[in-house]
């Protein structure tokens, strides 16, 4: 009886539409739209330029999604980009593509998002300076914990969270659009006057204006990784991304719009924090509600890619590619709570010693480079199988414009400032094949950890799952 319990141990489906759009806008929405504008009129010099570098990004980001939309539906599992690339190119280049985003992309995305909220929270307490380091840590920690236990203890109170989380970010987003709207109607239009004066067109300054424009919609992958968990992912998949898409991408231009009619371009270039001065030029004495706006946005920010990240570990190791342990429910919440505690840990790790930041920027290339390989997965079955049709198909132009984007971006930053850096991290990445050959290939596993996996079986209370199809 045990047995037949275990073997019919699922996640359950709780993502409805609503739930989908809000995970997406929830992640996508983070604190970049707040902090992020002035370094793309840093690279492209005029405002005007820096809008159509916000189109462009979203474009590119729904493309890309539409394309993740047409695989979800003929591969109807969780995971993302790693189920993808194991189901159409094998165990290898799927292993790379979890051990890279595993061990360093998404815990470092946890915990940056952490010390975003730790540091807007403990803003209006230090007006006149920076965040002591220990508190904005522990700020971080206890924002990271608590978000970890919301995922672990219920589904449907993570995603209850995220839905209020999305709506307060975005009334945030609302009121600076208002506030670009009055600026507008008493004439005052300034970075907008002569938009596109000193435009620079150099094929680096784009890519990476277009790169740092790019970051500020990641998320837009994330429902792939909790298709099993999607109601009628065949219709809900296509559906949120077709909504959650381009409404962030209209707000992100009327925002930045607010933002260039309230300051110049040398103001908006040498802040430190656009929102937070747009609020104290246009909002005057509240102006400290940009800083509690962009908390809430990076707190929902967390919480969904806390949501997706988890069930990504999860799905790799059901897979065989990461200890048995992570691909473990909870057998009365049903929630991967191994998967959880271990993007949490990893994540602490990562922020004990802060920096990061630069090792974040080395690393961010080769989420492209993955997503340039998943979508070609898709121009291969479009080709060579167009038997294994989807509910939902894009045009075949959609994946060739994505594969072409991402060889851009993935090569945009190397040509531009070659370093030793990006060996460093191909080099790491390779490196896992030190883990691959013994352990997943040759499947050589010492016998304590089964004693290992047993205890933290009965202990953490979970067993194994299976799939949501």
């Amino acid at each position: 009886m045990a047995d037949q319990t275990t073997e019919k141990l699922k996640l359950k489906r709780e993502l409805g539409l609503l739930r989908a759009v809000s995970l997406v806008i929830g992640t996508m929405i983070g604190s970049g739209i707040f902090i992020s504008p002035q370094y793309i009129v840093q690279e492209v010099r005029s405002p005007g330029a820096s809008l159509v570098i916000w189109a462009v990004g979203g474009l590119v980001a729904l493309l890309a999604a539409l394309s993740f939309a047409e695989l979800g539906t003929i591969i109807r599992e969780s995971g993302g980009e790693f189920i993808y690339v194991l189901r159409i190119y094998g165990k290898l280049p799927a292993f790379f593509v979890a051990f890279t985003f595993l061990v360093v992309v998404k815990p470092m995305g946890g915990a940056a998002s952490s010390l975003s909220f730790a540091k807007y929270v403990l803003a209006p307490l230090y007006p006149e300076c920076p965040p002591p380091d220990v508190p904005l840590k522990c700020t971080a920690v206890v924002v990271l914990l608590l978000v970890a236990i919301v995922n672990i203890l219920s589904v449907h109170l993570s995603m209850s969270i995220q839905v209020f989380f999305v709506v307060a970010k975005l009334v945030g987003l609302l009121v600076i659009v208002f506030g670009g709207f009055v600026t507008l109607a008493n004439g005052h239009v300034g970075s907008l006057q002569n938009a596109f004066e000193g435009t620079v067109l150099g094929v680096s300054d784009i890519g990476i204006a277009l790169y740092q424009g790019l970051w500020c919609y990641a998320g837009w992958y994330n429902l792939n990784y909790v298709t099993e968990e999607l109601k009628r992912p065949e219709v809900n998949l296509p559906r949120a991304l077709l909504i959650a898409i381009p409404t962030v991408t209209v707000l992100y231009l009327l925002v930045n719009v607010s933002y260039l009619t309230a300051m110049t371009p040398r103001e908006l270039m040498s802040s430190t924090a656009v929102a937070v001065t747009w609020g104290n030029k246009v909002l005057g004495s509240w102006g400290w509600l940009m800083s509690i706006a962009a908390a809430l946005s990076a707190f929902g920010s967390l919480n969904g890619s806390f949501f997706s990240g988890g069930r990504l570990c999860f799905v790799a190791a059901r897979e065989g590619h990461m200890p048995d342990i992570l691909a473990m429910a909870h057998v009365h919440r049903l929630t991967p709570l191994p998967a959880l505690t271990f993007k949490t840990v990893l994540a602490l790790v990562v922020l004990i010693p802060g920096d990061f930041e630069s090792i974040i920027n080395y690393f961010s290339f080769t989420a492209w480079f993955f997503y340039g390989i998943t979508v070609s997965g898709l121009l291969y079955l479009k080709i060579k199988k167009p038997e294994m049709r989807g509910s939902y198909k894009t045009p075949i132009f959609v994946p060739i414009l994505v594969i072409i984007a991402a060889v851009f971006l993935v090569l945009a930053p190397i040509i531009d400032q070659p370093k030793i850096e990006y060996l460093y991290v191909t080099l790491f990445i390779l490196s896992g094949s030190i883990i691959y050959v013994p352990f997943i290939h040759y499947k050589l596993c010492p016998g304590f950890l089964d004693k290992v996996t047993m205890f933290l079986q009965l202990f953490l209370e979970v067993a194994p799952a299976d799939k949501n199809l």
